[in-house]
């Protein structure tokens, strides 16, 4: 059945759908027009208000290219790439490779997001590759698919930037409510703990449906992708500066005392994986393990294509944050959902109006202050746990990203492809969480 009903979405996304920054363009002028309409601001106004949130993301972009860079860099450094490719052979078959992607995905992914990114797209390269080694026909589009779907939980696990601002002494959450909403009666509950398990089998369940079959096209890795690896044949140095730059010690000096930091940081802070830390650990491994800064510059340098469109694209949607924001017509469309909600519906609705929300927010820290205060506020007022409405942003923002391009964009860049060539059946992925999430949230409220 979803294979059947993946073939026509497919056709259409693949026909219709404009590349992630026209898409880009695109929403800008739809969320423009609405902030005209609906928001109580004029032209020169919302034209500020674009212009100022232009530059909203640039610490957030920096972030995200590091992630990157990094995490590919590491991809590509010998012992790392070894490791790859032995992990790449597991899946045998193509429904095999296709759950074995998403159930590495979700787990990196509810690890840290960042993480689940860079190594979704890693993992769907290799093992695209490792089948064509094999002679085996893989659907590479949904291949990737599979990867970006894995990301669809990431939410729900360490890195959630919703819960864990609910979880900040002193932050809006505990000003709204009158106290912090712990971790435990959150991500930890054991409510989203099974949420969790039936979402992945969900996605495993559906990437592997939606397999070719018969006489089902299938787009396989092409044979120039995932081979343009950097020269790291080390030369004998004759210079003290070619000496230098052979050297490990140069590295090893940067990259011990980044482990160091490290250790540190964990020893005061717990197992708190923000995305600087990501990047750090990233950073470090890196130093550690090339022979030589030569060798460093060579593995960036075939890194350094996977932040391109991120770096482009990431500023026009700091923009639509910015309408939004100023228009007042993101907490206008939270209070739409309030105001029909009942105790046992409101968690369903903030789940709803958290994922249409995202389609123009796509940031989960952002998108959070911005609806936590609203629906916490109507959670007090009919009696419903606060850690329920919590979870449920979390979720909505979490979901609608299966159709929306801004965080496609960094495992696009590394596996290669195009929202055109994944979104078709990211789709149905959408469509699938959206059961078992809306579900969840019916079930928590009794309806």
């Amino acid at each position: 059945m979803l294979r059947t009903l993946s073939r026509p979405l497919v056709a259409g996304v693949e026909r219709y759908l404009p590349g992630a920054f026209v898409f880009a363009v695109v929403l800008t002028v739809i969320v423009a027009v609405l902030a005209l309409i609906f928001g109580d601001i004029g032209p020169a106004e919302l034209t500020r208000a674009w212009g100022d949130g232009l530059a909203g993301l640039l610490a957030f972009m920096t972030q995200v290219a590091l992630v990157l860079l990094l995490g590919y860099t590491l991809a590509l450094t010998r012992p790392v790439k070894a490791g790859l490719l032995r992990i790449a052979d597991v899946p045998k078959s193509p429904r095999a490779a296709y759950a074995f992607v998403a159930f590495v995905s979700a787990v990196a992914s509810l690890i840290s997001f960042g993480l689940g990114l860079v190594v979704g797209g890693v993992i769907a390269l290799e093992v695209g590759r490792a089948a064509r080694r094999r002679g085996t026909q893989l659907h590479y589009p949904l291949l990737v698919a599979s990867a970006y779907s894995g990301f669809a939980v990431w939410h729900m696990g360490y890195s959630a930037t919703g819960p864990l601002a609910a979880a900040t002494p002193g932050s809006f959450v505990e000003e709204a409510i009158g106290r912090t909403i712990p971790i435990s009666e959150t991500v930890y509950s054991p409510w989203n703990l099974i949420a969790i398990v039936i979402a992945v089998a969900a996605i495993i369940g559906t990437v592997v449906l939606m397999a070719p079959k018969g006489t089902d096209r299938v787009i396989e890795l092409p044979e120039r992708m995932g081979e343009e690896e950097p020269d790291v044949a080390l030369k004998d140095p004759e210079t003290p500066a070619e000496r230098m730059e052979a050297s490990r010690v140069v590295t090893l000096i940067p990259g011990l005392a980044l482990l160091g930091y490290l250790g540190v940081y964990l020893a005061q802070e717990g197992f708190d994986l923000t995305l600087d830390i990501v990047n750090w650990s990233f950073l470090a491994a890196i130093l550690l393990i090339v022979r030589s800064p030569a060798e460093l510059a060579e593995l960036v340098g075939g890194a350094v294509r996977t932040v391109g469109e991120v770096l482009l694209q990431y500023p026009l949607y700091a923009g639509i944050i910015g309408m939004m924001t100023a228009s007042g017509l993101a907490a206008q469309l939270s209070g739409w959902f309030t105001d029909i909600a009942s105790p046992g519906t409101l968690g369903l609705f903030a789940f709803l109006s958290a994922g249409l929300l995202n389609l123009f927010v796509p940031s989960g820290g952002g998108q959070f202050a911005v609806q936590a205060p609203i629906f916490l506020d109507a959670a007090d007022s009919l009696g419903v746990d606060p850690a329920v409405i919590t979870m449920a942003i979390a979720y909505g923002d979490q979901w609608t990203n299966m159709i929306q391009p801004f965080w496609a964009l960094p495992l696009l860049a590394v596996a290669g492809l195009g929202v055109r060539d994944i979104f078709g059946f990211t789709a149905i992925t959408c469509l699938i969480t959206g059961i078992v999430f809306g579900g969840t949230m019916l079930v928590l409220g009794g309806g």
